[in-house]
């Protein structure tokens, strides 16, 4: 999974984006659990009042205050207020210097109130002898709980407000709905960003989708014959779509919620800490808990995981074979028993498939029973020490709120970590295409045969095996074939003649001797220069959906109409094209299936002779047409290829009784080379091959 990031590289801009977005967006998370204490605790039990810090306070309110404050700490609140007339105003203040005089004026608040309660008149009692008492208040407010000194202070503040003739209730109101908005702004900041990573991941995530298809794609295009028997056709497809797709929602899933975890788990905790340590354990429980979850759900679900991808395979596979072969299915009558294979390959990922969604069904109702458990935990604990005065409403709100956040974060973990080991296999399935070494490649220095010589064939002791086999296909082959000259092959089937000619264009690469074109060893030439001189019609003619005119064009993209209609001409292919309603534009399905078989290798001799190439390879390309259109399109083309090379597999002597050269070829050996009057006479084999074919008056000619 790792290596694929290294496709992401284009992606990096929007990457550090998303990270900081995602920051944002945790901060926003984590500030709304203040905002709900806020206003629980300020908003509604403190009708608005803040803290022990009040925006303005009276002159002899003030005085009376100080008198119970060490001269240190009368600086300090001095220093924060500014006196008009007979009111305090206070100064703007940063956090930490509110923080330092709440205390201050919190515990002088408290006395104040208490004496006020035993009726003592603190303007009365000597300043000498108010520092005498200090001490001791302050050890009896020290064993107070915070929330009842600051409740005690609150109570000040608003007696305080009201003999100002404020009215609590608007201070009360205006807080609610001041902290109300900025909650709001902060939810909304926080869904902004939320959409802004979404849209971001999804676009990173799909780029990385079409890079690793183009990768996949331009790689499977380079493999040789060899690699590609490594992979079924239906492997191949799964890699470039299924197994791409799991990596590109896994990625999504990535940066939208496993880069989002830990920095909202991170923060949840520092606020917890923050809030109410004394309940941390709570969450150490919840946390061993869904872990505990976890491991058992992965030990049981990943062997699962790792099967579901081969299953996948293997439907396509089936799938692929009864639709490709479906004439001669009906053709035996064996519907029913490709039925019942395609239903096991469907049935073994169905059950896989139920599996692997039982236990993703499992892990959410767990989770959610995890997750209210320690809700009710936290009330519990929480209850107790709001009764002890240690802990308000609203801390313990926010307090559930970030367990929840820090719960979840664990919980989104979870929910990827199930879905990673799927997308692991298929990143491991994409990367072994990806790290697969075409054994066949061009060389970094590659020589060019000269012009003058222009498509002269030279096999010089070709040996060749196929990789895995202990048999040789074809052994010590040697001939030349020059410029204007045809070279055909014949044989019985399996002696190796299209193994031969597959050479050429390496397909496969000679185990021993070497072909040579225009005296340069084909290794040696680029693979694009080699195969750009060669016009190769294959024994299966091969169409693209498209139209004719695409297809003629397919080796030469700015052949003229004129260079189509000759090429169709000698190819005996312009009468049935002239028939058709849109002639050259009239449509080629998929693989050429509505036109015949004999219309089919027409039109790939058609595409060869477009190209106008040096060499001309057909591989047994006359065997779909009958005796009369084979002649006159072997006449032609004898014309027509006059300057070039032609080389021609073939199972019917009457295709290359004009050839130049015939090789027999018997068990991948020559078993003998001349022409047709030449191997009449010295070649058994090709004796044989001729009297099966042959009447006595064309043996004779």
């Amino acid at each position: 999974m790792i290596k694929m990031f290294r496709y992401l590289k284009k992606s990096a801009g929007y990457i550090v984006i998303i990270i900081a977005l995602l920051f944002i967006q945790a901060y926003c998370d984590l500030a709304l659990p203040s905002y709900t204490s806020k206003i629980v605790d300020t908003g509604i039990q403190q009708k608005g009042v803040e803290d022990a810090v009040p925006d303005q306070i009276r002159k002899d309110s003030m005085d009376a205050l100080l008198l119970l404050m060490p001269q240190k700490e009368q600086t300090a609140v001095t220093d924060a207020y500014t006196l008009k007339t007979d009111m305090y105003q206070r100064n703007t203040l940063t956090k930490k210097e509110r923080e330092k005089i709440n205390q201050s004026m919190a515990k002088a608040m408290l006395m104040v109130t208490g004496m006020k309660e035993q009726g003592v008149d603190i303007s009365t009692i000597p300043p000498e002898q108010i520092q005498q008492m200090l001490p001791q208040m302050e050890d009896k407010i020290d064993a107070l709980s915070d929330s009842i000194v600051t409740q005690a202070a609150v109570a000040y503040v608003q007696a305080e407000y009201e003999a100002q003739g404020l009215n609590i209730d608007t201070i009360q109101t205006n807080y609610v709905l001041h902290s109300g908005l900025s909650m709001l702004g902060v939810a909304a900041l926080a869904m902004l960003a939320a959409v802004l990573v979404t849209f971001l991941a999804s676009r990173v995530a799909a780029s990385l989708g079409r890079s690793l298809r183009n990768h996949v794609f331009e790689q499977v295009l380079s493999f040789s014959s060899h690699e590609m028997n490594q992979y079924s056709t239906a492997s191949l497809i799964t890699r470039s779509t299924n197994d791409i797709q799991q990596v590109q929602m896994f990625m999504t899933m990535l940066f939208r919620i496993v880069l989002y975890a830990p920095i909202l788990g991170i923060g949840g905790i520092i606020r917890v800490l923050q809030t109410e340590s004394s309940m941390t354990w709570i969450l150490a429980i919840g946390v061993a808990l869904i872990l505990l979850v976890i491991l058992v759900l992965m030990t049981v679900a990943m062997p699962k995981f790792k099967k579901l991808q081969s299953l996948i395979d293997r439907l396509n596979l089936v799938m692929r074979e009864i639709l490709t072969g479906l004439p001669v299915i009906r053709a035996f009558s064996t519907e029913k028993h490709e039925e019942e294979r395609f239903e096991k390959a469907n049935q073994d990922l169905t059950k896989t498939n139920l599996f692997v969604n039982r236990c993703m069904t499992f892990m959410m109702p767990i989770m959610m029973l995890i997750m209210n458990g320690l809700t009710v935990l936290i009330v519990f604990s929480g209850a107790h020490s709001i009764d002890a005065g240690s802990l308000q409403v609203g801390d313990m709100m926010a307090f559930i709120q970030y367990a929840m956040q820090i719960i979840m974060s664990f919980l989104m973990i979870s929910m990827v970590s199930v879905m990673m080991p799927r997308a692991s296999v298929s990143a491991k399935r994409i990367n072994e295409v990806l790290d697969t070494k075409p054994q066949i490649h061009s060389p970094k220095q590659a020589k060019i045969p000269e012009k003058a010589k222009s498509g002269e064939i030279t096999f010089e002791h070709v040996s060749f095996s196929y990789p895995g086999a202990e048999e040789e296909v074809l052994t010590d082959i040697s001939f030349t074939a020059r410029k204007g000259e045809t070279v055909a092959f014949i044989g019985s089937t399996g002696s190796g003649k299209s193994t031969l000619i597959n050479l050429i264009p390496r397909f496969y690469d000679v185990t021993a001797g070497r072909i040579l074109i225009d005296g340069v060893d084909i290794r040696d030439m680029d693979l694009k220069d080699l195969r750009s001189r060669l016009g190769y019609v294959p024994q299966k003619g091969v169409l693209f959906s498209g139209d004719i005119s695409s297809n003629l064009r397919f080796g030469k993209e700015d052949a003229s109409q004129a260079e189509l209609e000759k090429a169709a001409e000698v190819a005996q292919s312009l009468d049935f094209i002239e028939e058709k309603e849109e002639k050259f534009d009239s449509p080629i399905a998929q693989g050429g299936t509505n036109v015949s078989g004999g219309q089919k290798q027409r039109l790939s001799i058609a595409r060869a002779i477009v190209k106008n190439p040096e060499i001309y390879i057909f591989d047994d390309s006359f065997s779909a047409l009958d005796y009369k259109t084979d002649a006159a399109l072997r006449k032609a083309l004898k014309q027509y290829t006059r300057d070039a090379t032609s080389l021609i597999v073939a199972q019917r002597i009457s295709t290359i009784l004009q050839a130049d050269q015939i090789l027999v070829l018997n068990d991948g050996v020559v078993a003998g080379s001349g022409t047709h009057k030449e191997l009449m006479k010295t070649c058994e084999v090709y004796q044989q091959i001729a009297k099966s074919q042959l009447s006595e008056e064309e043996l004779n000619v």
